[in-house]
C-alpha cells in the first residue's frame, strides 16, 4: 500500500480553513471595504499634511512626521486585519479590481505565507504585475508552500533565475514530476494533473485501509475514491469513499473496487477529458502513462478552471483583444493588446471600400467619399465592441465601482485618442495616395480619431447605463454601440469633408 502524501504544511491549512470562502456578496462587501479604508488613508493623510505645516526651510517638523507615520500605520493596520480574514481567492478578486497603487499597496500587506496561493487565483494579467513587483527571494519563499502541479501553473510567470532556484529547492522526485508537469501543452490532460493522491494494493482488506487513512491530519482535496495499484504502479482501479465506508471491513479492496473506470492519458486533450467530466458526473479521475502506469490525477475543480479560461478567452478573441487585459493596465499595454484587431480590421474594411471605389471612374467626386465612409464607421464599431466586452466582464465580476467609473472613462478615451492618431494617420497617408488630395487625408485622419473616441464614451456610457438601469449589461450592447458608431462616424466623416472638401 502506497500514497502520496500531501506537502501543504499544516499550519498553512489550518489558516486556509478559518479563511473560508465567503458568498458573492460578503466578496462585493470585502472589496468595498477595502476600497473604502484605502479612499479613507489617502484622505486624512492628505488632511494631516495639509494641516501640519513643515518648519522653515521646508524641512518636515518632527511633530508632523509622527503624526502622518501615527496615522499610516493605523490604517495599514485596519487593511491587514481586513485581509487577514478573508480567504485566498476573495483577496485575489479584490486585487484584480484595484488600481496597480492601490492593488500593490494591498499585495504589500498580505501575510507571505499565502502569497503563492493568491497568485495561482489571480488572473495572468494581474499576476505579472504581482510578481513584477516581488524580489527573487520573496518569490522563491512562495513559490516553495505550493504543490509540484502547481508550481507548474505559475513557471510561466516566473523569471528563469526563481525557476532555477525553484528546481534546485525541489526533492529528486519532486523535481522530475515538475519537469513532466511542465512539458505538456497547456491544452493537454498533463498540464491539469494533479500529482497529490492516495493510491492502495488490492490484497488487502478495508479495515487495514481505513487504519492505513487515519494516520493521515487529512485526505488531499476532492479525494471522492482511491486509486488501486500493483507494486509496479499499474493502475487496476479505484475504490470510491462510500463503498469503504459501507462494506464489510474484512472485506478484499480487490472484491469491491471498480476495475472498469474512466482512465486518461497524460496526452489526452484537456477538452476531451472536460467533456467526459461533465458527461460522467466525475470528481476525479485517473492519468496513466503507455504502459498503463498512475502518473497523477485530475479533479473536477482544475477542469472548471480550465472551462473558464476558454469560454473566457474565447469572449475576449470575439471582441478582437488578443489576450486577456488588467483593466487598470498602462494606457500602452492596453493598446498592445486591441492593436492586431483593429490592424485587421482596418485592411478588410478598406478592401471593402476598394471594391466600392472600383466604379469610382464613372461618377463624381462624392462617391470617393462613399467608398471611405465604411472604413471609419467598421474601425468605429469594432474599438467600441472592444470597449464594450471589457467593461461587460469588469462589470460582471463586480470589479467596477463608483470610485473607478471615471478612471476608465479617462483611461478609454486616452486608449482611443492614440489608436485615431495611429491608425487615422496611417489610413490618411494611404488616401491622400490613392486620390492625390491632402486635405482628403486630413480629413480621413480627425474623422477616425472623434469617431474613435466616440466609440470609446459610448462603449463606457451603454453598460454603466444599464446597469443602473438595472439591466443586463451585456443585452444589445453590440447592436447599439455598432448603430451609433455608424450613425456617428457617417455624419463625422461627411460633416468634416462638407466643411472642408466642398
Amino acid at each position: 500500500m502506497t500514497a502520496t502524501p500531501d506537502r501543504t504544511p499544516l499550519p498553512e491549512r489550518e489558516n486556509a480553513t478559518a479563511n473560508a470562502p465567503a458568498h458573492q456578496d460578503d466578496v462585493q462587501d470585502s472589496l468595498r471595504e477595502v476600497q473604502a479604508l484605502l479612499a479613507r488613508q489617502k484622505r486624512v493623510e492628505n488632511l494631516v499634511h495639509r494641516q501640519v505645516q513643515p518648519e522653515q526651510h521646508g524641512d518636515q517638523s518632527p511633530r508632523q512626521e509622527l503624526i502622518e507615520n501615527l496615522v499610516h500605520k493605523q490604517h495599514l493596520n485596519s487593511l491587514h486585519h481586513a485581509l487577514d480574514a478573508m480567504h485566498s481567492a476573495d483577496i485575489a478578486y479584490v486585487l484584480e479590481a484595484l488600481p496597480l497603487d492601490d492593488r500593490l499597496q494591498v499585495w504589500d500587506l498580505v501575510k507571505a505565507d499565502r502569497d503563492g496561493e493568491i497568485l495561482l487565483e489571480v488572473s495572468d494579467a494581474v499576476r505579472e504585475t504581482l510578481i513584477e513587483s516581488m524580489a527573487p527571494s520573496e518569490l522563491l519563499a512562495a513559490v516553495e508552500t505550493l504543490d509540484t502541479d502547481e508550481v507548474a501553473d505559475l513557471a510561466g510567470d516566473l523569471p528563469d533565475n526563481v525557476l532555477a532556484d525553484v528546481f534546485r529547492s525541489l526533492p529528486a522526485e519532486e523535481r522530475e514530476e515538475l519537469r513532466a508537469a511542465m512539458s505538456y501543452d497547456e491544452d493537454a490532460v498533463g498540464a491539469l494533473m494533479d500529482f497529490d493522491m492516495m493510491t492502495i494494493r488490492s490484497d488487502i482488506t478495508l479495515e487495514v485501509v481505513l487504519r492505513y487513512l487515519r494516520h493521515f491530519d487529512e485526505l488531499p482535496d476532492h479525494t471522492d475514491q482511491l486509486f488501486v495499484v500493483s507494486r509496479d504502479e499499474e493502475f487496476q482501479g479505484v475504490l470510491p469513499l462510500n463503498l469503504l465506508l459501507l462494506r464489510d471491513p474484512e472485506t478484499l479492496v480487490a472484491d469491491v473496487m471498480h476495475k472498469e473506470t474512466l482512465t486518461l492519458e497524460a496526452s489526452d486533450k484537456a477538452d476531451d477529458a472536460a467533456q467526459a467530466f461533465e458527461r460522467y458526473d466525475l470528481v476525479s479521475a485517473a492519468v496513466v502513462d503507455a504502459e498503463g502506469r498512475l502518473v497523477g490525477r485530475v479533479t473536477v475543480d482544475a477542469v472548471l478552471d480550465f472551462i473558464r479560461e476558454n469560454a473566457e478567452a474565447d469572449q475576449l478573441a470575439q471582441a478582437g483583444l488578443a489576450e486577456e487585459e488588467d483593466i487598470f493596465a498602462p494606457v500602452m499595454d492596453s493598446v498592445k493588446n486591441r492593436w492586431s484587431w483593429l490592424a485587421l480590421n482596418l485592411v478588410t474594411a478598406f478592401i471593402a471600400s476598394r471594391v466600392i471605389g472600383a466604379f469610382e471612374g464613372s461618377i463624381e467626386r462624392l462617391v470617393a467619399l462613399a467608398a471611405l465612409m465604411p472604413i471609419v464607421a467598421g474601425i468605429g464599431g469594432n474599438s467600441g465592441n472592444q470597449t464594450i466586452t471589457m467593461i461587460v466582464r469588469a462589470i460582471a465580476l463586480g470589479q467596477i465601482g463608483e470610485e473607478s467609473k471615471r478612471r476608465l472613462f479617462r483611461k478609454e478615451l486616452k486608449v482611443a485618442m492614440i489608436n485615431g492618431l495611429v491608425w487615422g494617420g496611417l489610413l490618411g497617408l494611404v488616401t491622400w495616395w490613392l486620390y492625390h488630395d491632402w486635405k482628403l487625408g486630413l480629413v480621413m485622419t480627425a474623422a477616425m480619431t472623434l469617431n474613435l473616441l466616440l466609440a470609446a464614451a459610448v462603449g463606457v456610457a451603454i453598460p454603466m447605463t444599464m446597469q443602473r438601469l438595472g439591466r443586463d449589461p451585456a443585452i444589445g450592447a453590440s447592436v447599439m454601440i455598432t448603430a451609433v458608431t455608424d450613425s456617428g462616424g457617417f455624419f463625422i466623416f461627411l460633416g468634416l469633408a462638407t466643411v472642408f472638401l466642398l
